[in-house]
């Protein structure tokens, strides 16, 4: 069984990585996320070399279905972030 990596493991690899204090490695993990968020705020793609890319897709208004009772719904129209991995990550995934 796989393990999943938290939040607190990324920080704690940097920190290991890099050798600085845990403090200075959730910092800068929280800044990488806030700009690659007000990057997709502003309506830019973020691509991660060898890693993949991050954009905004708009989803427009539909009507859909509740499976259990078979009752007829608007979905509102809504943004979703979609995250595309680059060849070179598939690559050594597959």
């Amino acid at each position: 069984m796989s393990k999943t990596w938290t939040k607190n493991d990324l920080i704690e690899k940097i920190q290991s990585e890099i050798g600085i204090s845990l403090s200075d490695s959730s910092k800068i993990f929280e800044e990488i996320i806030e700009e690659i968020l007000s990057s997709l705020e502003n309506g830019n793609d973020v691509k991660i070399s060898n890693f993949g890319t991050f954009s905004v897709k708009k989803k427009n208004s539909r009507l859909g279905r509740n499976p259990k009772t078979g009752d007829e719904k608007e979905i509102t129209a809504r943004n979703v972030i979609s995250f595309y991995p680059s060849k070179t990550m598939k690559s050594k995934i597959s």
